[in-house]
């Protein structure tokens, strides 16, 4: 649970922390330092609201019957592998073009006023934060409302995301983002299958889907999710030691389709310099 964790939040938290490294960047180099003090602000704010939503979510369905909590975990489940599907693909194709397109977007801004430069930074990372509070949730569910495992996870990979996007800033470190996405992307198509599977365990608990009590396997004596190994599957793929067909037909299906789909060449698949090399300073 603390690596799966631990992957979303290094993913999201560089995809956040390397937009702003571009805003910033771009305010430097073009002498609009003035405007740093707009963007700051912004950030702040994504930042507390995604953290708020994160705690709503988690918290908040205590009260709930557990009928109730398996419905919303399940629905919420499903709709965090949406996130984690569009995220790993939008990545993948945006990943060329961001920086220009974060530099223009910015320049608008700044045409604009303060308050639209605090707009465009406040929804550039609450995006990623809505995403990652919805992750959270969804991982909390997964390892049976133990809040430890996985928010340990999220602030290990936030912070080495952090740690990255300000070397990377400070021309510290170069490597090349483009194999970086594409290898976490890999893996986070099988945590998403695995969080899909849950999902669909937590409907089917719920009574809204059918096939609770029918397996695809039984591995508790063999694979048990209490042993070491168990444990080490259930926190990466979310392994079940009881997988129902719908959830071992769903893992199989989404891997089956997104994988290639994902690992599909493109025309141009390669990023420009500044992503590509590992700099955002262009």
């Amino acid at each position: 649970m603390v690596f799966s964790s631990a992957l979303i939040g290094l993913r999201e938290g560089l995809e956040a922390a390397l937009v702003v490294s571009i805003l910033v960047a771009f305010l430097v180099k073009t002498d609009r330092r003035h405007a740093l003090r707009f963007v700051w602000p912004g950030v702040g704010a994504a930042v507390l609201l995604s953290v708020a939503v994160g705690a709503i979510l988690t918290y908040s369905t205590a009260q709930l019957s557990f009928e109730h909590q398996e419905l919303l975990g399940g629905s919420l489940s499903i709709v965090a592998v949406g996130f984690v599907t569009a995220m790993i693909f939008w990545m993948r194709k945006a990943s060329r073009h961001i920086a220009a397109e974060l530099r223009g977007k910015m320049e608008d801004a700044l045409k604009v006023g303060p308050a639209a430069v605090l707009l465009l930074s406040f929804l550039a990372v609450g995006r990623e934060g809505l995403e990652t509070a919805v992750f959270f949730y969804s991982a909390v569910q997964t390892a049976q409302s133990d809040t430890v495992q996985p928010l340990t996870g999220f602030v290990i990979g936030i912070a080495v995301a952090v740690i990255l996007a300000y070397l990377l800033y400070r021309g510290a470190v170069r490597f090349n983002l483009a194999k970086f996405f594409t290898v976490t992307g890999v893996l986070l198509v099988f945590v998403a299958a695995g969080v899909l599977g849950y999902g669909l365990h937590d409907l089917q608990e719920a009574q809204f889907l059918p096939g609770l009590t029918t397996l695809a396997f039984d591995a508790s004596s063999t694979l048990p999710e209490t042993s070491w190994y168990g444990a080490l599957l259930k926190g990466i793929f979310n392994y079940s030691q009881q997988t129902t067909v719908l959830q071992a037909v769903a893992w199989i299906a989404y891997v089956v389709v997104v994988l290639p789909l994902f690992l599909k060449p493109t025309r141009k698949n390669t990023v420009p310099a500044q992503a590509g090399a590992g700099t955002v300073e262009e």
